[in-house]
């Protein structure tokens, strides 16, 4: 069977989606792809490794992309350390609908990377964690997003690479409850924008994380 490439942050979403993937999808080998992209919270990365590891992938790349961060850092706090992230609380109802944690263009980027590297080991399928933001959203990570970058992809004149975002219309609660049966450990995740040794708990990365596992009905053991 082809090898498939999945986008692994380390976060709650690409961790529970790569098991997803690895025990309900009846795919090839398994090739997990993260990014130092210059985020501020690159501890992620190690909960990525670790994941990797738990799905007993074929094989797990880490690209430095840090340039990637550099470019971007007029235009978010996940890249600019002198700013600091705000609380979800504090963010306005215009603000919400793509808030200052948004990195230009990323997900094109990184996409747009994987699916090079997807073309290059002969993988047709592509795997990445968009999902309905309950707080807040990414323009990145919707339904109009996947359906234009795949026609772009289509373009290919051999054989076109597919992105696949199986929880792109999932509320994260559906999602920390989907991992919860697969087995996730959600302790060996990362989620918070903030990067310090704890997880911050108002940063509207870990705010949206807190509230789904509260509906969920579930304890985090980052809390």
């Amino acid at each position: 069977m082809d090898p498939v490439v999945v986008l692994l942050s380390g976060g709650l979403d690409s961790s529970t989606l790569i098991h997803y993937v690895r025990r309900r999808l009846d795919v090839g080998p398994l090739h997990a792809l993260s990014f130092f992209y210059g985020q501020r919270h690159d501890r992620e990365l190690k909960a990525a490794t670790a994941q990797a590891a738990l799905a007993d992938v074929a094989d797990h790349r880490v690209m430095d992309v840090a340039d990637f961060g550099t470019l971007t850092a007029q235009g978010s706090v996940l890249t600019n350390p002198e700013v600091a992230v705000p609380d979800l609380d504090s963010l306005s109802a215009s603000e919400r609908t793509q808030p200052p944690t948004y990195v230009p263009n990323r997900n094109m980027v990184l996409l747009s990377i994987a699916a090079a590297y997807a073309e290059a080991i002969g993988a047709v399928d592509i795997y990445y964690g968009a999902q309905a933001q309950d707080e807040y959203g990414y323009w990145d990570c919707t339904t109009d997003f996947l359906a234009r970058i795949n026609q772009l992809l289509a373009l290919n004149r051999r054989r076109a690479v597919t992105v696949h975002a199986p929880f792109v219309s999932k509320r994260k609660m559906e999602i920390v409850t989907l991992g919860a049966e697969l087995g996730v450990d959600f302790s060996q995740t990362w989620t918070c924008y903030r990067g310090g040794a704890r997880s911050c708990g108002t940063c509207p990365s870990c705010a949206e994380r807190r509230q789904a596992f509260s509906d969920a009905g579930l304890p985090d053991p980052l809390d």
